[in-house]
């Protein structure tokens, strides 16, 4: 998972299990705070803590808060700042201020609804937890709220009381091409939250001893992406420019709803690409959808340079969605 881990499930386990659990996710933040709304960590009933909601800045107050709602069944609404007398003794040194919501599973937070969102992210279906501020009522969305699932964002709507903390698939990057700039790329996106496939139909390139431990699909493009699946949770980036390779996939991606698509080439080579995709029947909307050159423009030179480009052009554009 991309912002909140595996919270949810480890605080479900970790109830079914007896041991107890309270989820602690970031309702709001301001300033410079370090981790963004939407940040969970799981306490259990012993003490043990997984994920973080400040990197490592209040996990220790949160803590002792988890414990004693642990014992009294009630949520709290904590807030850290850097300008409270007391943001030095909870570690807040860093700046900003952020909002946790801390809820024990099975009284403050359902256990049929953390089941059922656990489940909803074991089937890669989105799923928005609703939380009424003011009257305490929970409950679990998995329609509406299009503007925060496609940026991925959880927040405080408007009226200041409800609070929507959006659960999206993993995100995926399908790259097309096992190139060097491939092999740099992969290991980027996999740290920064993307689960990789690697496509190519040359096996000398798409090679376990080239991409060690990664998926590998060793089918032409078209056959790979339509067993992959590209949805709005999924980037796509085109490495070969090599028409043969590259067209084939941008046939299904301009159909699609992947969220970053993006193809190597020179501002010559995107021409006579879009000129290709016209021809076949795509519109100048469709064909804008394409980064191409691929990745933002910092001088990169080397493979890994071109990746990290290409990765924070992924980024940008999928977090500063309208």
């Amino acid at each position: 998972m991309t912002s909140v881990e595996t919270a949810p499930e480890q605080a479900l386990a970790w109830h079914e299990a007896g041991q107890g659990a309270a989820l602690a996710t970031v309702v709001q933040t301001w300033g410079s705070a370090p981790r963004r709304a939407g940040a969970q960590m799981v306490v259990s009933g012993t003490g043990e803590m997984m994920g973080s909601v400040s990197g490592g800045c209040v996990e220790g107050a949160v803590v002792v808060e988890a414990m004693e709602t642990l014992e009294d069944g009630a949520p709290r609404m904590l807030e850290f700042g850097v300008s409270d007398d007391d943001a030095f003794a909870v570690g807040l040194a860093c700046g900003g201020t952020i909002k946790v919501l801390v809820e024990p599973v099975g009284t403050a937070m359902p256990i049929d609804i953390l089941s059922d969102l656990v489940a909803a992210r074991a089937a890669r279906a989105p799923a928005a937890y609703v939380v009424d501020l003011d009257s305490g009522a929970r409950r679990l969305d998995r329609s509406g709220h299009a503007a925060r699932f496609a940026s991925d964002r959880t927040g405080v709507e408007e009226d200041g009381r409800t609070f929507v903390a959006i659960h999206n698939p993993p995100l995926r990057l399908a790259i097309v091409g096992a190139v060097h700039i491939a092999q740099a790329l992969v290991p980027m996106a996999r740290i920064a939250g993307y689960d990789p496939v690697i496509i190519d139909p040359r096996g000398a390139f798409g090679s376990e001893a080239r991409f060690p431990g990664e998926r590998l699909l060793n089918d032409w493009p078209d056959e790979a992406l339509a067993e992959v699946g590209l949805d709005a949770r999924t980037a796509l980036v085109l490495l070969t420019h090599d028409p043969k390779l590259d067209d084939p996939a941008l046939h299904i991606a301009l159909n699609s709803d992947a969220c970053y698509i993006g193809a190597l080439g020179s501002t010559r080579t995107h021409a006579n690409r879009g000129a290709r995709l016209e021809e076949a029947g795509f519109t100048p909307d469709q064909i804008a959808r394409i980064k191409g050159p691929v990745g933002l423009d910092i001088g990169a030179a080397s493979p890994p340079e071109i990746a990290v480009s290409i990765l924070a052009e992924m980024v940008q554009t999928l977090r500063r969605q309208p």
